[in-house]
């Protein structure tokens, strides 16, 4: 028997919101009876979809692949429903977005804060991890990241076109110290590694006058979230390779100083990107609407 769009719906809920119990809330209806239904499914299909404990729930490897084939149909169905109903309305229900912690904030106030005041029929639900993930596998309408990190196959809408990443230290590090005039005396100083959303160490890049440079500092510690560099660098663990805008409070209030300003010009900046489909969303073409409307403000 063919498993119905209820279930699906139901198995793409559990594994999104890692239990029985979330999903059943979110979908109304009780915990028991959807732990049956799921368990009816895995019967007829004749395949264990999760692991289950006393404690949690966990898809099982054929459940991974599974829930990472239905999505996309899934995610079509919504789409699809939700522009047949809402030809005339404002855009209404529920949009995920998953992003770093340090693209959340800035676009916190130009972009999501609008777009909150602007839909209030709309759930604006921001979910945000320093790793890459999959965005359509795991139920997300979109995702916001560097340029350079968001997939070839996805559809990008620049939010932010220019970041500028700086070299900040803070005064307690840098006493008895040189001040760094180049890029290669980074490496006599003690640096703060980033760990970029793709699992790789940022390599810090720097260009002057068409002459580009690479510096593979030697980290003591290495961080995933620009709020904690920002931190540990403003406590004086030593120089940081951060962005421009989340530092620029610090460099005026003499927590941090900046070094090597004219080897850190701006490059392509933070996107907005989703998949590719027929018929995009209103809640999301929203959202993509504000972002350019910004754009144009502060162009």
């Amino acid at each position: 028997m063919t498993p119905t769009l209820a279930e699906l719906e139901a198995v793409a809920a559990v594994a999104r919101l890692g239990g029985f119990r979330p999903a059943a809330r979110e979908l109304g209806v009780s915990s028991s009876a959807l732990s049956h239904a799921v368990a009816a499914l895995e019967q007829r299909l004749a395949v264990r979809i999760f692991n289950r404990t006393t404690r949690s729930v966990s898809l099982t490897a054929a459940g991974q692949q599974f829930v990472a084939d239905i999505a996309p149909a899934l995610q079509l169905i919504r789409d699809a429903v939700e522009t047949a109903g809402a030809v005339a309305s404002e855009p209404s229900g529920r949009l995920r977005i998953n992003t770093s912690p340090g693209a959340a904030r800035m676009m916190l106030e130009p972009i999501l804060l609008e777009y909150v005041r602007r839909y209030p029929r709309v759930i604006l639900e921001v979910v945000t991890e320093s790793a890459l993930v999959d965005i359509t596998g795991m139920g997300f309408d979109a995702g916001a990241r560097l340029a350079d990190a968001i997939p070839p196959d996805m559809i990008a809408v620049p939010i932010f076109p220019e970041v500028r990443m700086i070299i900040v230290g803070s005064p307690r590090y840098m006493e008895g110290r040189d001040r760094p005039s180049e890029p290669a005396d980074l490496l006599h100083h003690t640096c703060i590694g980033m760990r970029m959303a793709s699992g790789r160490i940022y390599r810090w890049e720097f260009e002057r006058r068409a002459e580009a440079l690479v510096v593979d500092i030697k980290s003591k510690l290495v961080l995933d979230s620009t709020d904690l560099i920002l931190s540990a660098a403003i406590g004086g663990a030593g120089l940081a390779y951060v962005e421009e805008q989340g530092a620029r409070a610090h460099i005026a209030s003499g927590d941090l100083i900046e070094f090597l300003s004219e080897w850190t010009p701006p490059f392509p900046g933070l996107s907005l990107y989703f998949a590719g489909r027929r018929h995009i969303p209103r809640k999301l073409q929203a959202l993509v609407d504000v972002i350019r409307e910004n754009s144009a403000r502060t162009s």
